[in-house]
């Protein structure tokens, strides 16, 4: 079976991470805390490597704007909301 393209990568790599954010804005309830100790990563991991990968490709972003991307709305009002 082929290999996809590097584009047709790109295009299942996005659609994938699209389909973790959208994942974990349903699982509101899973704690930083609780993804850390499972799996070695939480939100604030995905908006660090998010505008990270924004500054290599030139693309400004602050961590605030990172965070938004990742959980879907201010960082301050998800943690009022959600954050136990």
């Amino acid at each position: 079976m082929p290999q996809p393209s590097v584009e047709q990568q790109t295009v299942l790599e996005a659609a994938a991470f699209r389909k973790l954010l959208a994942h974990l804005s349903e699982r509101n309830d899973v704690q930083n805390i609780d993804l850390m100790n499972m799996a070695g990563f939480c939100r604030n991991c995905l908006a660090k490597w998010y505008q990270a990968a924004a500054e290599e490709q030139g693309i400004p972003l602050s961590n605030l704007e990172a965070r938004q991307s990742i959980y879907g709305m201010p960082y301050d009002e998800w943690k009022e909301r959600f954050q136990r």
